[in-house]
């Protein structure tokens, strides 16, 4: 067991491209870092201009609905002009809007909100790294690859963990400025190793892109990653100020504390991927979903210690990030050939996840006083996606996922 084991991964190491691997985890990773950067810096900016409770969670959210639907355009463009190029125009349009947001008046909530629409791009980043990786590896590797450079979830963790310290240091806004250091050297990198897979599918016309919406496979789909990554994404946003209203910590170290949930989720997604490519995504999403609704449950009463809460908050991530992975072991297997389209279609879907978590969460603290009606809805909705999940798994693993259409475990 343990001689297959290591032959596994040296197998997986002598394919594909490792430059261009890292280059789409980078890409992800500081492209995640401010896409929810309003996050971190919201109890500060809300202090500023005096909002409330339903006001700073759709502050949070808005980048989260935007990127969520710039990812169906970025898994189209994907396509027409191929990951690399796609990725740099986003790039580009992203440090663009820090500029901008660095240099201009965001003493206006609707500026705040103009400026959340356009971090949506950068969290579209997600349907260019992952095509821009998955197009380099076998069936059989693409937990492990897609896991990789999924990975740059992690970069929600740097956000929260520096922009509240440099918020504190040298004025909220000036963060966005700060921000494109890291930014312009990751694009840098990006424009000299990245490289375009090959046997990239040829591009389609869009009425043929939205024959997959006609594939029940593709709604389901669509619906599990809008509980995972939605809720990774939502809680990722959302928790600073969680941290900072329930439990009155400082916006540094609610910032920290949030930046160990998220970490947890974003560590192991490539460990979800790993692990679905052993045991099959199946069961890996459904062991995800039970934990994740459990601590969820666990999270809505409140928590006294705030400590407390940040191990349930843990462990939730850690399910949902296991789930992410989990998720596009599985797409890549019923979708190859559509697998562009397919990442900005799911990956619109968790977007929208994520701005449904974020904002119920703002709203649910303004009607009823208590983050604890959007926690358990949410919890709900996990439970849902685990009997979706047990409703089509038989015939997944007898059509698609059976021995004879691929090498992988499903």
């Amino acid at each position: 067991m343990n001689m297959k084991t290591q032959n596994e991964k040296l197998s997986f190491w002598k394919v594909g491209n490792k430059p261009t691997l890292l280059c789409a985890f980078l890409y992800f990773d500081l492209s995640f870092m401010v896409w929810v950067v309003l996050g971190p810096l919201g109890v500060q900016i809300s202090k500023d201009l005096g909002l409330t409770a339903a006001q700073k969670g759709l502050m949070v959210a808005t980048p989260l609905l935007a990127g969520a639907f710039l990812r169906i355009v970025m898994g189209f463009l994907v396509d027409y002009l191929k990951p690399k190029k796609t990725g740099m125009i986003a790039q580009i349009i992203v440090m663009l809007s820090l500029a901008w947001a660095w240099l201009g008046d965001l003493s206006q909530y609707q500026n705040l909100l103009v400026l959340g629409s356009l971090l949506g791009v950068a969290g579209a980043s997600f349907a260019v790294a992952l095509p821009l990786a998955s197009r380099w590896y076998p069936p059989e590797h693409q937990g492990a690859a897609l896991g990789i450079a999924g990975a740059g979830n992690s970069g929600t963790a740097f956000a929260a963990i520096f922009a509240p310290t440099l918020g504190l240091m040298f004025g909220w806004q000036n963060v966005f400025g700060l921000a494109l250091i890291p930014l312009f050297i990751v694009f840098v990198i990006y424009i000299a190793f990245a490289k375009d897979a090959p046997d990239a599918p040829a591009a389609k016309s869009i009425v043929e892109y939205l024959q997959v919406l006609k594939d029940k496979d593709a709604w389901w789909f669509m619906f599990f990653y809008s509980v995972t990554f939605g809720g990774f994404s939502g809680l990722a946003s959302s928790l600073t100020i969680y941290f900072n209203s329930q439990y009155g910590l400082s916006p540094v170290t609610a910032g920290y504390f949030t930046a160990a949930c998220v970490f947890a989720g974003s560590l192991v997604r490539p460990m979800g991927g790993i692990l679905s490519d052993r045991i099959g995504g199946i069961k890996t999403l459904s062991c995800t979903y039970i934990v994740a609704a459990i601590a969820l449950v666990v999270a809505s009463f409140g928590l006294q210690s705030a400590l407390g809460a940040v191990l349930a908050f843990v462990v939730t991530m850690l399910a949902l990030g296991t789930g992410n992975g989990a998720v596009f072991q599985l797409v890549p297997q019923r979708f190859r050939k559509e697998i562009g389209v397919m990442t900005g279609i799911v990956g619109m879907a968790g977007g929208i996840g994520g701005f449904y978590l974020a904002s119920s969460l703002g709203y649910s603290k303004q009607i009823t006083g208590s983050y604890q009606f959007g926690f358990s809805i949410f919890a709900g909705l996990a439970l849902v996606a685990l009997l979706g999940l047990s409703a089509v798994k038989k015939r997944w693993r007898t059509t698609w996922g059976s021995s004879a259409m691929t090498s992988a475990k499903i």
